[in-house]
């Protein structure tokens, strides 16, 4: 693990999303809320709040963080739904892997809630859209290189 003592304790903040592509057959029912395993959308977002505040039990060699703040987006559009974190902290680390974390296991819980009407969903584009705060400064991803 790395020694993060001599950092000072900043402000830092880490958005990230995600994008699960499904079958508009298998959307209309998360809409009508026809789905066995109940409301899917309210579920995958607590799961990745959930998720965002036990990454250091996920990913190995990765700090425990007094996080401040998890949220969890699910949007629906044409080919699936898109899911979008942001995660913030007063801390010496960043949130970039929690607020990682938090869209993985959003996208995995709702692949889980709907594979029985659809195995073939895929969860694509998991990556970091921006992060602010620590000695790097801000870095925002590009919009041409996010994917749509």
């Amino acid at each position: 693990m790395v020694d993060v003592s001599v950092k000072p304790v900043t402000a830092r903040e880490a958005v990230a999303e995600g994008f699960v592509r499904m079958r508009a057959a298998t959307f209309a029912q998360i809409a009508a809320g026809t789905l066995p395993k109940g409301d899917v959308l309210a579920v995958a977002r607590i799961a990745g709040i959930m998720a965002a505040k036990r990454t250091p039990e996920l990913v190995p060699l990765c700090h425990p963080l007094p996080i401040t703040s998890v949220e969890v987006e699910l949007t629906a559009e044409p080919r699936g739904v898109r899911i979008r974190s942001r995660v913030t902290v007063d801390g010496r680390t960043g949130v970039e892997m929690e607020a990682l974390t938090a869209v993985a296991v959003a996208a995995l819980t709702l692949y889980d809630m709907c594979k029985a009407v659809d195995r073939g969903m895929t969860i694509d584009g998991l990556a970091l859209v921006e992060k602010r705060g620590g000695r790097s400064g801000t870095w925002i991803r590009p919009r041409a290189s996010r994917h749509r």
